[in-house]
């Protein structure tokens, strides 16, 4: 999850690659987007093989994909080409992402049936510290070690993640078959006639659907851009810093906002396991609502920055959650077909929140205040509509 978690990390690479390669801001992002989408699609997939393959080979098969996507990003950028790197770090990477996400979530869920929300959103709260990682440690080391040089940077890191995830993949597997795990897994569902595609188009499923991706697209638009979006906000603060202070300063948001992404995973999982899954997910939406809207008046660097760690602290208690809530809702049994299915909404979501952010600044490339301004309002009627939607679903609490 850790290695995975990387891929928040794109708004680092966002402004260099414009720069770079003269491409335009909807351009690079389109690679961000289909890297969550397909992750979406595929977990959906792996959702459906994994209760015949097995965790292992899934996640196996996660780690060479992701991999392989770096690689091929390499590879596009030393062609300057724009359709490569789609192909490689937005659909092969993207595939790599979505077999490698849902494996170990829906496998510790099996461990822990006791403490579902906990074990959870402790698993993908490594995918949160990704952007740590990668956004302080890894991307910055190894452009200052080539010289900036993008293209042997996605090479080093294609290989460095290769090798951690297949080492990570091996170690996956379901709990042995005597254990208490395993003898409850399978028994809070209605009964083995109810199948994973009558959930799938049940009411409650859509309305979860619903609300999983208007909390996933005010947050992702954020993760996308929020480097340059922190950039220009000190930039108006104080016209005195320079290009390399800005992009230190970008950086340092992304990692602390992945912290705050990570422990969101970890703290929302666990209250949801006490507070209810509804009421959890209705406290993520409004009070996002209000920190969007402090967030479209306020110009101060540090209070923006405040928002944003506040606003992805949400935005990883939606993943923290939903786990559990699909166990809830459905049982363990047809857990890994539905829960890869709502991780479309992170498809969908992908696409709608980086496009609508990278559309509003290609619109207003004079005026960074304004493109903001319109984007977190946009943001704020996602969450609305989500906070509205919530009100439809009738709690299951089947454990």
């Amino acid at each position: 999850m850790l290695n995975l978690g990387t891929v928040y990390a794109w708004s680092f690479f966002q402004k260099p690659l414009c720069e770079t390669y003269g491409w335009s801001n909807s351009q690079v992002v389109w690679t961000f987007s289909l890297a969550i989408c397909f992750l979406g699609l595929s977990a959906a997939a792996g959702g459906l093989i994994l209760p015949k393959s097995g965790p292992r080979p899934l996640a196996l098969a996660g780690a060479v994909f992701f991999g392989s996507g770096y690689l091929l990003a390499a590879l596009a950028l030393r062609m300057h080409s724009l359709p490569l790197l789609y192909l490689g770090y937005g659909v092969v990477g993207g595939i790599g992402l979505g077999l490698g996400y849902v494996t170990p979530v829906a496998t510790v869920s099996r461990w822990f049936p006791d403490r579902k929300g906990l074990a959870t959103g402790t698993v993908v709260m490594g995918f949160g510290f990704g952007a740590l990682l990668m956004s302080k440690v890894i991307a910055p080391f190894l452009l200052r070690s080539v010289g900036g040089d993008m293209v042997l940077a996605f090479t080093v890191m294609g290989v460095i993640f290769l090798a951690l995830s297949l080492l990570s993949a091996v170690f996956i597997c379901n709990p042995p078959a005597s254990s208490l795990a395993s003898a409850t897994a399978g028994t809070v569902s209605d009964g083995d006639a109810v199948t994973a595609g009558s959930c799938i188009a049940s009411r409650p499923f859509v309305l979860m659907w619903l609300i999983f991706f208007c909390n996933i697209t005010a947050g992702i638009a954020l993760i996308g851009f929020q480097s340059p979006l922190f950039q220009d906000v000190c930039a108006k603060h104080d016209p005195a810093l320079g290009v390399e202070a800005l992009a230190g300063y970008g950086g340092t948001l992304i990692a602390a906002s992945s912290v705050f992404n990570g422990i969101g995973r970890f703290l929302w999982g666990a209250l949801s396991d006490r507070l209810g899954r509804l009421l959890a997910f209705r406290l993520i939406l409004a009070s996002q609502i209000a920190a969007f809207a402090v967030l479209m008046q306020t110009s101060h660097p540090w209070l923006f920055a405040a928002l944003v760690c506040y606003i992805l602290l949400c935005y990883g208690g939606g993943f923290g959650t939903m786990p559990s809530f699909v166990l809830d809702m459905f049982g363990a049994r047809l857990m890994p077909a539905v829960y890869g299915a709502i991780l479309t909404a992170w498809s969908a979501a992908g696409i709608a929140g980086p496009q609508l952010v990278a559309a509003m600044k290609d619109r207003f490339p004079g005026n960074p205040g304004l493109a903001s301004f319109y984007s977190f309002a946009a943001a704020i009627c996602f969450l609305a509509t989500g906070m509205v939607l919530s009100f439809f679903v009738k709690e299951n609490r089947k454990v």
